[in-house]
């Protein structure tokens, strides 16, 4: 528990130890008053010989008037208080844990960011291997192969793509680095893949394509991020267009890493969810496994492009768009972290 938390546990605490000890006092003011009336009426009873009495009798009960008088008045100045300290314990509560939770969603994209920037860069260097570019160039089966052979060998020491395709201009993949593994690969036409598109249309070697993350049927149904940069003819910067270099990343396996392993206290982990979201806020990873492609999150970024807020069930939301890293611009893609109240209410549904 942190230690706003634990002020605020210690606020509850004392207001429960006033209001039990001020119920005694009232307990006993009570009983007060009905024995000091009941000596009064003995006393009357008594006459003369009573008179005495009498007056000691209504002393006790002013005394018990005016600390019941005390009682109620502290009653309500305490239950203000408090209620003013509970409040503003809550409101520092909040405060404390969005920023906390804004900080670890920023961590998350930023982590994601530079690790695309990464692939932005491999698929513009790749792009320019001479096996690539011959395999386009001279157009021959034995090209192709060797095509096949090289990215096999990138293959073996990036371990984190799923597989490296050659198009063609007309978009059919004619090589690619795991055809044992991926057989449909050679001969898919991604001539209507935007990421294809869009490599085709850069203007230099300098540019690339990037594609949201989508599933991959001829890579087994793979949920991959794409990225893609033109062919060019000698390998130059500003040679004619021959084809396209997609590649392919993993994207579950380290997205998970990413989501699974933002740093939260043991108490909080079973009543958080970290996520990724895409421009549309679409979620693609997840830290409970669910909801990837298929859930939209209703985000409210109306508060900025980092912040955090209190949504209507009570959850508290820390969230951050992608600030992207070098020459990577990113996508519009959020760190988003959702900690649900203590209580056990769920989580925002899908919309």
């Amino acid at each position: 528990m942190s230690e706003p938390e634990r002020i605020l546990e210690l606020t509850k605490a004392v207001h429960d130890v006033a209001t039990d000890k001020i119920r005694l006092i009232k307990q006993v003011t009570g009983t007060t008053r009905i024995l000091s009336l009941n000596a009064l009426i003995e006393a009357t009873r008594a006459g003369e010989v009573g008179r005495g009495f009498a007056v000691v009798a209504n002393e006790v009960k002013n005394v018990s008037d005016s600390i019941n008088t005390i009682t109620q008045a502290m009653e309500g100045e305490l239950s203000s208080s408090i209620d003013d300290l509970m409040s503003v314990g809550q409101t520092m509560v909040q405060q404390l844990r969005g920023s906390r939770l804004t900080d670890l969603a920023l961590n998350m994209i930023e982590i994601i960011d530079r690790n695309l920037y990464e692939r932005s860069c491999d698929v513009r260097w790749w792009a320019t291997d001479s096996a690539v570019v011959d395999c386009l160039a001279n157009d021959g089966h034995e090209s192709a192969a060797f095509a096949c052979k090289r990215l096999g060998v990138i293959l073996d020491s990036y371990t984190v793509y799923l597989d490296l395709w050659i198009a063609d201009a007309s978009g059919r993949v004619i090589a690619n680095g795991r055809p044992d593994r991926y057989p449909r690969a050679i001969g898919t036409n991604v001539a209507g893949e935007q990421w294809f598109k869009d490599a085709m249309a850069s203007r230099d070697g300098s540019e690339y394509s990037v594609a949201d993350i989508s599933v991959n049927a001829a890579l087994n149904n793979s949920l991959v991020a794409t990225y893609a940069a033109a062919i060019r003819k000698g390998g130059e910067l500003h040679g004619e267009t021959l084809g396209a270099l997609g590649i392919f990343f993993d994207w579950q396996p380290q997205a998970d890493s990413v989501v699974k392993g933002v740093r939260l206290r043991p108490d909080e982990k079973a009543s958080t969810r970290c996520l990724l979201l895409d421009g549309n806020y679409r979620v693609i990873a997840s830290s409970d496994g669910t909801g990837i492609l298929t859930e939209t999150v209703p985000l409210d970024t109306r508060h900025g492009i980092a912040a955090s807020y209190l949504d209507d069930r009570g959850s508290v939301i820390g969230y951050s768009e992608t600030p992207g890293y070098e020459t990577y611009e990113g996508l519009g893609w959020y760190g988003v972290i959702i900690q649900r109240p203590r209580d056990g209410a769920p989580l925002p549904s899908a919309r």
